[in-house]
């Protein structure tokens, strides 16, 4: 008879990380080739790490990008079950839009087969997950006036 199933609670942070070319925004995506995956970039904080720092960390490591932060985009929530364990996972990730200051996309780390910038309509159609999605339209309303401003 297996283990009885437990709960766990995991926390992690990430960004849109957004920029304005030849007039129109574009979004950093991280994708595999095999099997086909566009996301955003994000991951589990460091000890002592606020969700601020976490998000910029993992937005680096996945994309090759350094960012500044613009402003919280709240967050999603998702259940999974991690099957070698038997465990069942509760996910909140927190979400920042940021804008790129430097870094290159192809340094990003290996966690990811390409990092490409997409236009909006095409990112949005191009990403797997739907609750992703959401935060990337909320991104977007608050990108066109935060990176016109700037």
């Amino acid at each position: 008879m297996p283990p009885a199933r437990r709960i766990e609670h995991q926390v992690s942070a990430g960004g849109v990380v957004c920029r304005m070319a030849n007039n129109r925004l574009e979004v950093a995506l991280c994708g595999r080739i095999q099997p086909k995956l566009w996301a955003l970039p994000k991951g589990g904080p460091d000890p002592s790490e606020t969700l601020e720092e976490t998000a910029k960390r993992e937005v680096r490591e996945e994309t090759g990008l350094e960012v500044r932060i613009l402003a919280p985009l709240g967050y999603i929530q998702y259940s999974y079950y991690r099957s070698q364990d038997n465990v069942r996972c509760h996910k909140t990730v927190h979400f920042y839009l940021m804008t790129p200051t430097g870094g290159y996309t192809e340094q990003h780390d290996p966690e990811f087969d390409v990092v490409k910038w997409f236009p909006l309509e095409e990112a949005l159609q191009e990403m797997n997950y739907e609750t992703e999605t959401g935060i990337v339209k909320k991104a977007a309303e608050l990108a066109r006036a935060e990176l016109v401003a700037t």
